[in-house]
Order: structure tokens, then C-alpha cells, then sequence
């Protein structure tokens, strides 16, 4: 490869990727102003607003989890404005909480800056001018993004900005028209001047604190104190490789270690069939609910991949045991999105970033709005607004790396909340255990078990056996869908995007 290759949620954020590596950026510089650009070309998934996680591999060293997810704020005495919406998904309606009293302390800007300035090459200016260009001249609407347009309706135009971005003429925009970020691009000018003190600290702070004044949680005091932490990643050796994803707090990249490692343990690699993984994921979604009783104890997260606990859970496996029934998880739409790069000179970069679906209130003056992660159910398994102290959210996004003899092999990450474990998972079982291809195994079938509603992609056949003795429901969905998440991956040779969300990959 000349330059690199980028896997990217749509084509601006493979584009901007493209020009920064093509400018003599590493990958780290790609990644990082790829997901500035994302916060325009993927408004609905991602934004400054929210929080994120980048695994980075720098050629011949260390890989380094940095972990700039938001942080979760104690209750005061004010009344909040929090509340729920309704979402029509057409075949099913969710509720989402959000309100300013559902942001988080944000972490995507000071994450960002914080990579590009502890492993980047290029300027923070010239890192941000493909986003900076972008987000003036705009997007034209594709297929992914009018649908995510149409169901979050109830929150992308809950205020006046909101509307004005998005129902210009007092109806949606379609598919083919243009959105443009003004406000936006101006802002990404001052933080390419000023860094990320304009936000946390300076004036882009007190726009910040202006908006969370009336009903929030969220001071300049949180904004100051936030920190970007750099964390050793979670590290596996699974199938003749290393794994390396996101450690805890984070629960996504915890289980995916977990249920790998049944893996490598128990099965003949041809085994590894929808019936195994629906029985696997069945005994994942009974260990997560040991870790994430109490999610701010990092240690009860980790303990589940000891080796006595996975001995446990393999032996309900193999007696085929079934657990208490649990009908409080439900079938959630994640707003997440993930870009995977490998430079010519073999540093990865895996970045994963979310805004939820968004507060519904939008900074006028900064052209971007707020996350909701104090209302995010997932995050939040305690009920909401009983964290004690200001600290980091436990997440399920789980940026991966697979490394072996001769360095990375898989670069991946996905979006979709809930299902992101087990889309990254199906991904590396078909790529390392099955032989596909990398688009192949990303375009697949897939399955994943919430609660106890077991959702499959057509062309997958289910029996009896799979449903473990009639314990689980099966619902077939009539063709694929970015329900089952979004896994962008790129390997030393091939690059895909998932074609659930108009995802895109090349090398180049």
C-alpha cells in the first residue's frame, strides 16, 4: 500500500482520512480529523458532544488504550430537565430519555487532541482542514442517513437549531439534498487555534454551561476537571493471536475476551456454527449481568475472564444449563460509529465515538448537539442519576486490534450499542476461524441474543436446538439492518465498511 488502509462509516470520513495520510499524516492523524469529519457526515451517530475510545498501535511499541468516554455526574438538589421521547422504528417504538439533564461530561474533543498530540505528525490545523472543509461546503443525504433523519425526527428537531439544520423548510430533508455545519466549521477553526482549553475551559465551556444552566447537571468545574486516561488494553491470546480491545470499565471489550475464550478453549474451530453462538452469547449475557450490577468497580468487570469463572460458565455450556428468565433488556438502537485505519508503516489506529442519540438541544453558537448519556439505560443498569461522585461511564464500545507474528492482522470496531460485542465477535470468528474474506465476514448474517429474544439476518436457519429448549424467542428481520451494528475492519490487505450502514473501505 502507498498510503494506508481506511474503514470508515460513510465516504467524507474515508475521504478526509485519505487526504491526511496523503498529506504525510500517520494514521493517528487520520483517525483523528476522519472523526471530526464524522460529526458532520455522521451528525446522528457521533458528535463533539459525546465520548469515545481509541486504540492506538504505534509501529514497534505498545499498544495504548485512550480512553476519553464521558463522565457521569452526581445528582444536586436542582430539578432536571429529563424526560422520555418516543421513537418509531416503523415495526417497534423506543423510548429514549433525554433532556439537559441526560448530558455527560463530554470526552470526544479532549480524547481527539490528546491522541493527535501525544502521537500524531502533522499540525492540529492541517488535521482538522478536511473536516473544517466539509462541514462549510456540506453533505449530500444518502440512503443510512434519511432513515436515521426520519426515526430520530422527535430528537434531531427537538429545538429550533435542530430544526433549522434539519427541516429548513419545515419538512425533513431527503435523501439527495444538502446539509451544511456553519457553525460547525467555525467552531473546528477555533479549536484548531486554541485547542481544547476553547472548549473545556474558555468560551466554547461557558456556551456549554449556559445551555446545562437550566435544567442539567453539568458545570465548568466538570468541564476543567475531565481527563483523558491512558489505559493498557485488554489483552487475550486467542486462536495462535493477540487480542488486544478496550479494558474496563468498558463491558463490550470485556465480553468479547470472555466469549473468545470459550471459544479457544472448548471448540474445534469448524464448530463454530449459529446454534454454538447462540448457546455462547446466551452464557455472555448471563456473565455480563455478574459485572454490571455494580459498574464503577472496575475489578468486578474484570474478574469474569479469570480462568476458575470462564471454567464455570463452560460447564453450563456443555450441560446445556438454562438461567433464571430476564425480560428487562430490550432491543436498543445505538447512535456509534467506527473507523479503522492501518498507515503504511503499520500503525493502527481503532476509534469508536457516540453521542447516544443526542439531548435534543444543540449548542447554537457551536453547531453541534449535547449527548445523552445519563439517559442511556445500558450505561446507567442502577436507574438514573444514582451515581455518587463525577466518574467514567462504563461502555460497550470496544475498539480491536489483532496482532500476530508480523503486527496487526484485523482492525476493527463497531457501533450499535448493545450488539457491538457480538458483531465484532462474528466478525473476527468468520475472518480468523472461518477463513472469509474481510468483506464477506463483515456482510454475513448475523445473530445476537437480547434478553431473551434471539434476532437473526435472514439466511440464517434455526431449530429447536438453537433456542435452547424453547427458552428463547426468535425474531426474523426481512433483510439486514444496522440494527446488528456497524463493523468497519481493514487487515494488511483488504479494507470493507459494513453495508448496514453504507460503511466504505479501501487500500490505497
Amino acid at each position: 500500500m502507498k498510503y494506508g488502509a481506511i474503514a470508515a462509516g460513510d465516504r467524507p470520513t474515508l475521504e478526509s482520512a485519505l487526504e491526511i495520510l496523503k498529506s504525510g499524516g500517520n494514521a493517528f492523524d487520520a483517525a483523528v480529523g476522519a472523526v471530526f469529519t464524522s460529526m458532520t457526515s455522521e451528525f446522528a451517530l457521533t458528535s463533539a458532544g459525546g465520548g469515545g475510545s481509541l486504540l492506538a498501535f504505534p509501529n514497534n511499541s505498545e499498544p495504548i488504550l485512550f480512553d476519553f468516554f464521558v463522565n457521569a455526574l452526581p445528582p444536586n438538589e436542582k430539578s432536571l430537565d429529563f424526560f422520555p421521547v418516543s421513537v418509531d422504528f416503523g415495526s417497534t417504538k423506543q423510548i429514549f430519555n433525554i433532556g439537559k439533564g441526560s448530558i455527560a461530561v463530554p470526552g470526544n474533543i479532549a480524547g481527539l487532541l490528546h491522541v493527535q498530540n501525544r502521537l500524531g505528525v502533522l499540525s492540529l490545523k492541517a488535521v482538522l482542514e478536511p473536516a473544517i472543509s466539509i462541514a462549510k461546503t456540506g453533505i449530500i443525504i444518502n440512503k443510512t442517513q434519511e432513515f436515521l433523519i426520519k426515526i430520530l425526527e422527535p430528537i434531531l428537531t427537538f429545538d429550533s437549531c435542530g430544526k433549522s439544520i434539519f427541516k429548513p423548510q419545515g419538512s425533513l430533508v431527503r435523501l439527495g439534498e444538502r446539509i451544511i455545519f456553519p457553525e460547525f466549521a467555525e467552531f473546528l477553526i477555533r479549536l484548531s487555534v486554541e485547542g481544547a482549553d476553547f472548549f473545556y475551559k474558555n468560551e466554547g465551556a461557558d456556551f456549554l454551561v449556559s445551555l446545562a444552566n437550566n435544567g442539567g447537571l453539568l458545570t465548568k468545574k466538570h468541564l476543567e476537571n475531565y481527563q483523558v486516561i491512558e489505559r493498557k488494553p485488554l489483552k487475550s491470546k486467542l486462536f495462535g493471536y493477540t487480542l488486544y480491545t478496550n479494558p474496563a470499565p468498558s463491558i463490550g471489550g470485556t465480553l468479547i475476551a470472555f466469549l473468545l475464550q470459550i471459544i479457544n478453549k472448548e471448540f474445534c474451530h469448524e464448530d463454530i456454527n449459529h446454534t454454538a453462538l447462540t448457546h455462547l452469547m446466551y452464557i455472555a449475557k448471563e456473565a455480563k449481568k455478574e459485572i454490571y450490577t455494580n459498574p464503577s468497580n472496575e475489578h468486578q468487570i474484570t474478574k469474569i475472564l479469570d480462568a476458575e469463572i470462564v471454567s464455570e460458565y463452560i460447564n453450563h455450556f456443555k450441560n446445556n444449563k438454562t438461567f433464571s428468565q430476564n425480560s428487562v433488556e430490550k432491543a436498543k438502537f445505538g447512535s456509534t460509529t467506527h473507523l479503522s485505519i492501518l498507515d503504511k508503516k503499520g500503525n493502527a489506529a481503532s476509534v469508536t465515538t457516540t453521542n447516544g442519540e443526542g439531548c435534543g438541544y444543540f449548542i447554537p453558537a457551536l453547531g453541534f448537539m449535547m449527548n445523552n448519556m445519563l439517559g442511556e439505560e445500558v450505561l446507567n443498569p442502577g436507574g438514573f442519576h444514582l451515581w455518587t461522585k463525577e466518574q467514567r461511564l462504563p461502555t460497550l464500545i470496544s475498539p480491536t486490534i489483532v496482532v500476530g507474528d508480523s503486527g496487526p492482522e484485523l482492525i476493527l470496531g463497531s457501533g450499535g450499542s448493545n450488539r457491538i460485542a457480538s458483531a465484532i465477535s462474528q466478525v473476527i470468528i468468520n475472518t480468523l476461524l472461518h477463513k472469509m474474506d474481510l468483506y464477506s465476514a463483515i456482510s454475513s448474517p448475523r445473530i445476537h441474543l437480547e434478553g431473551n429474544i434471539l434476532h437473526h439476518e435472514p439466511g440464517i436457519i434455526l431449530n429447536d436446538k438453537t433456542l435452547i429448549k424453547k427458552s428463547i424467542e426468535k425474531n426474523t428481520w426481512d433483510k439486514m439492518n444496522l440494527f446488528f451494528g456497524g463493523v468497519n475492519a481493514v487487515s494488511k490487505h483488504a479494507a470493507a465498511g459494513d453495508p448496514r450502514r453504507d460503511g466504505v473501505g479501501g487500500i490505497f
